[in-house]
């Protein structure tokens, strides 16, 4: 596997250089996460609706995010019709999955087989081959904005998919377990391979960026789950094919090399860490979802600060002890303020994540 990511010196620059960047923001992110008030909920209920869409429209289906939407509200009424809606809803409940348990979902062939089957859990015409490995030889398929089809290039054939699959798990492992190789490449690697060997009768575009998401929370890059990789992936569509191309037309070969292919998933993890960052100066995060007069008391500790506990019994007499207390440790929860000493010698300051 190491023989596709041996690339000439400028390459290896322009990578180092894009994870250098990508990585700034990963260490900005974690002093920011801690935070999870509503508006980041909200950032994530979004990014979860576009993934959905985007996934699913790169592979040809039509339903927009506000159809994608409405089925998702109206799920317990609404029975799963069309061919788009059952694929919508797999997607939907499979990277719920990961979300909410990526730390218990290791790679491993039994793993993905129960994810593919999953995602394809309500699609009938998928119903003899989910969750099993291809049985019949399948090609690449791009969907054209003109609904058009082009086969962009052959996969392993059904005999070598196996092997194939063991040492592109085990090589992904090890890297994960011995961090030898930085995270962002043996990511791009993984995905790279899994299409390469589209292992599934159906649904491997799908699940190789529900495979990328488990990887890249794995690898705590937890930032994923607040904008759509997919939707940047479909907005930059015929660069994705493209990208592909330039490795599998040397597959199997000396020659075959995944700089085109890693320069591209790397920008497109730039293009996500840029939106996030502009998202949350944009939204004047550290002054919005908070009471008045919680906003009232963080207002008199950010332009007092450091500020005593008997400051803010003071200034807010109208508040009872306990009321004020708890509105003070709702701020530290948050993250918005911190807490410095103990007992009363205790005062607090602003707490402000740095690089916003």
């Amino acid at each position: 596997m190491e023989d596709k990511l041996q690339f000439d010196f400028k390459t290896n620059q322009k990578i180092l250089q894009k994870i250098s960047k990508i990585d700034q923001f990963k260490g900005e992110w974690e002093s920011l996460q801690k935070f999870e008030n509503q508006y980041l909920k909200n950032l994530k209920q979004i990014a979860t609706l576009q993934s959905i869409g985007s996934s699913n429209r790169i592979e040809g289906n039509t339903l927009t995010d506000a159809e994608i939407a409405s089925l998702l509200k109206n799920t317990k009424t609404q029975k799963l019709v069309s061919r788009d809606e059952q694929e919508v809803m797999g997607y939907y409940e499979t990277l719920e999955l990961i979300t909410e348990n990526f730390e218990h979902i290791p790679l491993s062939h039994t793993n993905i087989h129960q994810l593919h089957n999953n995602l394809l859990r309500y699609s009938t015409k998928d119903e003899r081959h989910k969750g099993t490995y291809k049985q019949i030889a399948n090609q690449v398929v791009a969907t054209m904005p003109d609904e058009s089809s082009n086969v962009i290039f052959r996969t392993t054939e059904t005999f070598l998919v196996e092997k194939e699959m063991e040492n592109a798990i085990n090589w992904t492992n090890e890297h994960e377990k011995n961090g030898e190789i930085h995270p962002l490449i043996y990511v791009a690697t993984f995905v790279y391979e899994f299409l390469s060997i589209h292992p599934y009768q159906d649904g491997n575009g799908r699940l190789s960026r529900l495979l990328t998401t488990l990887l890249m929370l794995r690898a705590d890059y937890g930032f994923v789950m607040y904008v759509s990789l997919e939707n940047i992936i479909e907005q930059h569509k015929k660069e994705y094919y493209q990208a592909l191309i330039e490795g599998q037309k040397n597959r199997n070969t000396a020659q075959e090399k995944i700089h085109i292919w890693l320069l591209f998933f790397l920008d497109c993890v730039d293009i996500l860490t840029q939106k996030l960052s502009a998202k949350i100066k944009e939204s004047q995060f550290f002054g919005v979802y908070l009471s008045e007069r919680q906003q009232n008391i963080f207002d008199f500790i950010q332009k007092n600060q450091p500020t005593k506990r008997k400051d803010l019994n003071a200034i807010f007499e109208n508040l009872s002890e306990n009321t004020l207390k708890k509105e003070i440790q709702f701020l530290v929860k948050q993250g918005k303020i911190k807490k410095i000493g103990t007992f009363k010698n205790a005062f607090y300051v602003e707490n402000l994540p740095s690089g916003f």
